[in-house]
């Protein structure tokens, strides 16, 4: 068969997710995918709340192992092998055996690169310290674990109010220790306008988190190799563990070496179909960039949704068919105990930047029926075109039940749908589950005032 033998490069969502589909196209299929961990097709999402004792261990958050793979798809798996150079010319891999660090060539027909994202640590003193973890797979976590269990650190200190950060604040929170989080900007969760992320910078206070807002981190004090403190430009924390979440970027070093073209932030850059700039290599997951599907930019959004998307799409065309990645448009969501944070779309700063005119409404609102039991309190923001009413985003703090309404956003944002159309909308109602105007839809209606 031409084109028999494809090499998959990075064994979690986007890889298993394309390898598969090539699977189920291809039966005869030569498929060989290398991966650095232990580790197969994992929820990474997950780990901060196995680390908070939600879950009950890591392998819980495995959907398929490797030895699934190589039985029921025949999936040549090679854990603890690292890729470390792409030969385009040569159409070859080199591989490092991580057991005992022999390395040799592995030829390719086609080439899948689904190496993920790294945390993102700036170039500063003491950051090779032990105690100090970025999370951003499933091994990763287990290391803050295994951390967690061995030396029972007492002060953590987080550098960075994303996703990741929050999360694991809540994780530490839970297992006991005294939590502080440094974080540069005015507001935590930077992806919401300010007024939304004070909601969120007000509910971690709530839960005990220290948080230390405008300040840049500066480096990191040392004892024997292991942390003991964050320095900021105003002051120096004491820390036994220190959590990186600034955020990652695309870990596409190889792609970069081996020539492939590279964009925003240095993801290696796609078409609709996953290819890169070279013919017979694909990239799909965290490694690689996607077009917005409100400005048609190039963005880089390290989420598992995406990820899976991605290799479903580059398996379809790997394996002969035809299938289109379509954008995003930056939904997300996540918890802070009992506080759930949503957003979807653009935000204010993004709006500014381009020059687009906008009008925005935020509410206040129940989650269920006012005299419903468990009804908590809900904010909605939503942000539209000044005189059309199209709607360009929004964004949801709230109490149990809020975060999943984002999705009702990002349908009609995706549909290209106005204000008017969103509080036209059919949506469900009965008092266990919203007041008879979703918050969603009363946000809505304060909007098409302002417009």
């Amino acid at each position: 068969m031409k084109n028999n033998r494809l090499v998959v490069i990075g064994g979690d969502a986007a890889g298993m997710a394309a390898a598969s589909k090539v699977r189920r196209m291809q039966p005869d299929r030569e498929i060989v995918v290398f991966e650095r961990t232990d580790y197969s097709s994992y929820s990474a999402c997950g780990m901060p709340y196995q680390i908070a004792g939600l879950v009950e261990k890591a392998d819980n958050l495995i959907v398929r192992s490797p030895e699934r793979f190589r039985e029921k798809l025949s999936i040549d798996m090679q854990m603890q092998h690292e890729v470390v150079a792409i030969d385009r010319d040569k159409q070859r891999v080199e591989v490092v055996d991580r057991n005992n660090g022999t390395s040799r060539y592995e030829p390719y027909d086609q080439l899948l690169v689904a190496t993920g994202a790294r945390p993102f640590c700036p170039d500063i003193s003491g950051e090779l310290a032990d105690g100090i973890f970025g999370l951003s797979t499933l091994a990763s976590g287990i290391k803050i674990q295994k951390f967690l269990t061995d030396n029972r650190p007492q002060k953590a200190v987080i550098v960075g109010g994303g996703y990741i950060g929050l999360e694991m604040a809540e994780a530490l929170v839970r297992q006991k220790l005294d939590v502080s989080l440094v974080q540069r900007g005015e507001q935590v969760m930077e992806t919401l306008d300010p007024d939304m992320g004070k909601l969120v910078s007000e509910a971690l206070e709530e839960i005990g988190v220290k948080l230390y807002r405008k300040e840049e981190l500066r480096g990191f004090e040392t004892n024997e190799k292991q942390v003991t403190a964050v320095v900021t430009d105003r002051r120096t924390l004491p820390a036994d563990i220190v959590i990186l979440g600034m955020g990652t970027r695309p870990n596409s070093g190889l792609a970069k070496d081996a020539g492939l073209e590279l964009t925003i932030k240095d993801a290696i850059k796609v078409d609709e179909q996953m290819n890169t700039s070279c013919d017979n290599i694909w990239a799909a997951g965290d490694c690689a960039a996607s077009r917005h599907r409100l400005t048609e930019e190039e963005v880089h959004i390290s989420l598992g949704t995406i990820a899976n998307k991605q290799g479903l799409v580059a398996g379809t065309n790997i394996g002969g068919g035809s299938a289109i990645f379509p954008g995003v448009i930056g939904t997300a969501v996540s918890k802070i105990c009992s506080i759930e944070v949503a957003r979807t779309g653009l935000q204010e700063k993004e709006l500014d930047r381009l020059g687009w005119k906008y009008v925005s409404a935020t509410i206040e609102a129940k989650t269920r029926a006012g005299y419903f039991p468990g009804a908590g309190p809900i904010t909605v923001k939503l942000l539209a075109e000044k005189r059309s009413g199209r709607l360009f985003g929004g964004q949801i703090v709230g109490d149990c039940c809020s975060a999943k309404r984002i999705d009702t956003v990002a349908t009609a944002l995706t549909a290209g749908m106005s204000v008017e159309d969103l509080i036209g909308l059919d949506l469900g109602y009965a008092p266990p589950f919203s007041p008879v105007w979703d918050p969603v839809q009363t946000a809505a209606r304060a909007l098409i005032k302002e417009i």
